[in-house]
Parts: C-alpha cells; sequence; structure tokens
C-alpha cells in the first residue's frame, strides 16, 4: 500500500474546496439570471415596487435611442413630440407616469376612454396612435409573461405621454397652423404647459375637468361643440373617394369620379369602356337624381356635392372649432361678430345678442379678409375713393374700352391736388397696373356706399358701410361686392355704436343728441364724421358651420378656404 504525502493531501483538498466554491458561484450566477431575466425585458420574481426602477431604465434607454430625426423609437412606433418627452421624462428622473407596481393607474383608463370619444370635440382618434395604445394595453392586460417585460411597460408608458401630448396640444392651440410654430418645438412651452398638465396627471387630477380648462369658451363654440354628438350618431361613417377639384390629370380624376359615382349606387362601364357619351349619361343621371340641371358636364358644384360626405362635414367642424382657438381666450364684454360665410353681422352686449343683420360680402374673386379691429368713426354721406384694386380691375380696361365708363358709374377724375382731371384727355392704352390719378364717387343717395360707413383700421381698405344696392339683401347667396361688408341694418348699428360711446362720455344728454344729430343728418343728406371715443371691437371671420338649437347648419364655403385647409392639414384624416 503506497501513502500519499501529507502535503500532496493537503494541496489536493485546498484544490477540491476552491472548485466547490467556484461551482457554488456560478451555480448562484445562473439562478439569479433565471430568477432575474429569462429574456430580454423580462424580470420574474421581482417585487412589484422594484419593477418600477427597471421601468425608468427602460424608458430612459428607449428615449435615448431614439431617432432624433425621424422620431422612430423602433420600426412600428413614431413619437409625436420627443423633444417634449425628452424634456419632461428628464425632469422626473424617466419615473414612469402612467402605471405603478405592474398596474395601471386610473389616469391611462381616462385617457384611453377619452380618446375612444374624442370625436366630440372635433379630434381624430389615430391621430394619437389610439390602436397601438389598444394593442399594447391589451399585451399588458391579457398576457401574464408580458406583464413580465419592463421594456413593454415602458413603450406603454411613453406612447400614453406622447398621445397625450399631443391631444392637449390639439385642444388648446389647435391644428390650423405652420409646423414651425407648434408649441412642441416652443423652449418656454415645454414648462409652462407641457409639464404643468403632465403634473395634473401625474396629481390625480380628472381627465374631464382637464380637457374642459383646455378649450375655448367662446358662446359659439359651445353651442357647436354641443351639437356634435347628434351630428355623430346621424353621420354616414362610409368612406367615399374625395375628388381634387379642379384637376391635374384628367386620366386620374375621371377614373376616381367614376368610382365616386359608383359608391354612390351609379354604376357605370369599366374606365376602360367609358367614352365621352357614355360618361355624359352617367353625369346626366347623377344630376337628375340630385336636382341639379342635368348637363351632362362635370361642375364645381357637382363635384362639391359629392364631396358633401359625413366624414367630410366632420372635417368641417373639426377647422371651425380649431379656429376659435386661433381667437383671444377672452373676448371683449361688446363687440361686433361678422361670419363672412353666413352672411350675418350679429352684436354682442355681454351676453345678449342686441342686434343681427344681413350682408353682403366680398365676391370669390374679392374676398372680405379676415380682420380685428374696432370701430373709429362713423361717415354720414360719405364719398368713396375707389381703391387701386379696382382701379386696376375695372376701371382701366373699361376706360379702354369706352372713355364714358367713369361718367356711367357716376365716378370723377382727379388729379394729386384733388382738382378734377377729363377722362378723356388721359391715354389709357398706357395704364396696366394703376393710374397717377384717383378716382372718387361723390357723396349722394347713389354712392356706392350708401348712406353711412363705419371705419376701422386695417391694411386691406376695406370697411363696413350701407349700399346703393339694397334689393341685393333678398338674394340667398350675397357674396357679390369688392371686399367691403354692406349692412342691411346700417342705421340701428349706427345707433348702437353711439349709444356705446354715449355711456362712457361726461356730457349729459349726449345719446339724445347724437342720435338726433345723425337722423337729421340723413333726412337732410349732409356729410359729417363722427368720432368715437369707446370704440368698439370688430371681429371678421369665416366659419364654415355653427350649432343652432343643437343641429350644425353648415355654409357654402363661399371661398373654398375651408377646403384649402381640408387638403393641408386634414386630407389624410
Amino acid at each position: 500500500m503506497d501513502f500519499i504525502p501529507f502535503t500532496q493531501i493537503n494541496n489536493s483538498m485546498k484544490c477540491t474546496s476552491v472548485s466547490k466554491i467556484m461551482a457554488g458561484f456560478f451555480l448562484m450566477l445562473i439562478l439569479f439570471s433565471c430568477n432575474k431575466k429569462t429574456k430580454k425585458g423580462t424580470i420574474k420574481n421581482i417585487s412589484p415596487k422594484e419593477m418600477d426602477a427597471y421601468v425608468q431604465e427602460s424608458i430612459d434607454e428607449m428615449l435615448s435611442n431614439t431617432d432624433k430625426k425621424t422620431n422612430k423609437a423602433d420600426d412600428s412606433t413614431r413619437l409625436y413630440a420627443l423633444a417634449v418627452l425628452d424634456f419632461y421624462y428628464k425632469d422626473v428622473s424617466y419615473a414612469p407616469l402612467w402605471s405603478s407596481s405592474k398596474k395601471w393607474k386610473y389616469a391611462a383608463d381616462s385617457l384611453l376612454a377619452y380618446l375612444q370619444q374624442c370625436e366630440t370635440d372635433g379630434l381624430f382618434r389615430e391621430d394619437y396612435q389610439f390602436s397601438l395604445l389598444q394593442t399594447v394595453k391589451k399585451q399588458l392586460d391579457n398576457d401574464s409573461l408580458k406583464r413580465l417585460e419592463p421594456d413593454l411597460w415602458a413603450r406603454a408608458d411613453i406612447l400614453l405621454t406622447d398621445a397625450y401630448v399631443h391631444m392637449i396640444q390639439d385642444l388648446k392651440q389647435g391644428r390650423l397652423q405652420r409646423d414651425s410654430l407648434s408649441w412642441k418645438y416652443k423652449e418656454d412651452k415645454k414648462a409652462s404647459f407641457f409639464k404643468v398638465h403632465l403634473d395634473k396627471i401625474k396629481n390625480g387630477e380628472s381627465m374631464t375637468g382637464i380637457v374642459q380648462s383646455l378649450q375655448p369658451t367662446h358662446r359659439d363654440y359651445i353651442s357647436l361643440k354641443n351639437s356634435l354628438p347628434a351630428f355623430l350618431d346621424s353621420m354616414d361613417t362610409k368612406n367615399y373617394t374625395y375628388l381634387f377639384y379642379p384637376y391635374k390629370d384628367s386620366v386620374a380624376f375621371f377614373k376616381k369620379l367614376v368610382t365616386r359615382l359608383e359608391e354612390s349606387g351609379f354604376a357605370a362601364d369599366p374606365v376602360s369602356k367609358l367614352d365621352s357619351i357614355k360618361l355624359r349619361q352617367l353625369l346626366t343621371k347623377y344630376q337628375k337624381a340630385k336636382g341639379l340641371k342635368p348637363t351632362g358636364q362635370l361642375s364645381a358644384a357637382m363635384v362639391n356635392l359629392l364631396n358633401n360626405t359625413g366624414r367630410e362635414n366632420f372635417k368641417r367642424i373639426a377647422i371651425t372649432l380649431d379656429k376659435y382657438k386661433l381667437l383671444p381666450d377672452t373676448l371683449p364684454e361688446k363687440y361686433i361678430w361678422v361670419n363672412l360665410p353666413s352672411y350675418y353681422l350679429k352684436v354682442w352686449d355681454k351676453d345678449s345678442l342686441v342686434l343681427e343683420s344681413k350682408i353682403i360680402i366680398g365676391k370669390p374673386n374679392t374676398p372680405t379678409p379676415d380682420i380685428s379691429s374696432e370701430i373709429s368713426d362713423l361717415v354720414i354721406y360719405p364719398t368713396w375713393t375707389v381703391p387701386n384694386s379696382i382701379i386696376v380691375k375695372d376701371i382701366i380696361p373699361g376706360m379702354k374700352k369706352n372713355p364714358g365708363y367713369l361718367a356711367r358709374k357716376g365716378l370723377v377724375l382727379y388729379d394729386n391736388k384733388g382738382d378734377p382731371v377729363d377722362p378723356h384727355s388721359v391715354n389709357w392704352a398706357k395704364y396696366t397696373k394703376g393710374i397717377p390719378y384717383f378716382v372718387r364717387q361723390n357723396s349722394g343717395d347713389n354712392n356706392a356706399l350708401g348712406v353711412i360707413k363705419f371705419n376701422f383700421s386695417n391694411p386691406y381698405a376695406v370697411y363696413l358701410h350701407d349700399t346703393n344696392q339694397r334689393y341685393l339683401f333678398k338674394n340667398k347667396s350675397r357674396s357679390l361686392s369688392h371686399g367691403c361688408v354692406r349692412v342691411q341694418d346700417w342705421q340701428k348699428l349706427a345707433f348702437y355704436i353711439v349709444k356705446n360711446d354715449s355711456a362712457h362720455s361726461q356730457k349729459p344728454d349726449s345719446l339724445k343728441l347724437r342720435t338726433d344729430s345723425i337722423t337729421s343728418w340723413i333726412a337732410q343728406k349732409e356729410k359729417h364724421h363722427v368720432g368715437i371715443n369707446k370704440r368698439l371691437p370688430l371681429f371678421i371671420r369665416y366659419f364654415g358651420c355653427e350649432g343652432v338649437n343643437g343641429i350644425i347648419k353648415f355654409y357654402e364655403d363661399v371661398y373654398n378656404k375651408d377646403k384649402a385647409l381640408r387638403e393641408k392639414y386634414f386630407a389624410l384624416k
């Protein structure tokens, strides 16, 4: 029997001990790995409170890895307001906002519930990636393994915050401005607006209260919004083909036209077999069915009718609601409101409608502009100095054809000193863009401005006034002027403005004196200037619809302004 030296035995024992220690260490690593992470982003046997720390880390990592040029966090996730998200999450050390300890906070359900029915505020739910949010939430709600993934919780949190940031901006600022003016790019708005409203969520404020606080308080905005649920309940939700008219590519347009007619139940031969005769027959059939003149010819009116669908009308509502967001947050107690496509002027005194009058507005080729101003003065029996735009468009061509054009229109030509000029002495052939004279119509019953003119500061040389063509107020469509607004009830408007001004006067009986004077001057056909100290605010706007007694009334898009906004901002919605 061989004996083993003691030293060899001792070394052997040391090796065996080290091996056991190493084996135990590796076993612990394996066990820790199995308990902590079985795959990337999945954590087991971690307390709910510990999970939030992993979610924080994942939020930081996801935002850091998001492409700053495309705002894409991954192939299926594009963020709307990355700069705002970076600012907010950094400020809160990347703590999750919408979940805690593997559970949703009440605010997450509230936001999704609001987005589900946000059309009642003129919003489009898919602008906020609503379907994607639902998918992610269902994964975390229904899949126990998914619920263990901090990366998925982080993705959900970022998507919810992005949707909320986008939504509150649309509710407050609206969508009718260049992208460069969007608040998501404004440094001062990150803290003063976005963080303030994100903190409201963090502090448990109700989604309903937040949503209401962001929207305009204008009475007409509220009336329109309150009329929306009934409109949505009865709206035809079918997605019809939209026709861009006038068109550039005739083949592509008429292919879409035939498709659109088929969608309305007017079937046709395949486009490849549809000759001009059959197309004319198809158009005639549609025109007869819709009460249009059966010409068989395509017209803007017919295209507008085909585009007048439930979805397109909803876009007009959304556009109009956003236009209110461009107004001042608070309107004056008293003001004149002119809504051009409605063909009406209204005077508001606090919450009372004190005057409503028919108006005539600019023609489509000489549209009345949007204006915010104040009535500064009135002119009784005014003269009319013809603006250069009318001189170029009407007077120069008219004088070239007939030297008696000015006399026939009751117009007089003056030089820069104010002396009359014989129009027959002018070589009109050499002028195209203007003349070194001015053209004026003297005061009187035949003056285009009528009996009274209401002046207000604006860069367009337009004003409110009476007219010598009062019979035109009988027309349903009243876009007939060169850009000024003609007022049917001009006398009532004049007396209200004077009454409002006199109410702030220190002189006793100033109202009686001024109204009596105006009445006397009009009776005697005297020209007078009436200065206004307490100026009455004036808003001239273009709002394509309004809520009237719970029903939404749509107006003709006279200047195609809503159409242009639709195609620029809402085409893909």
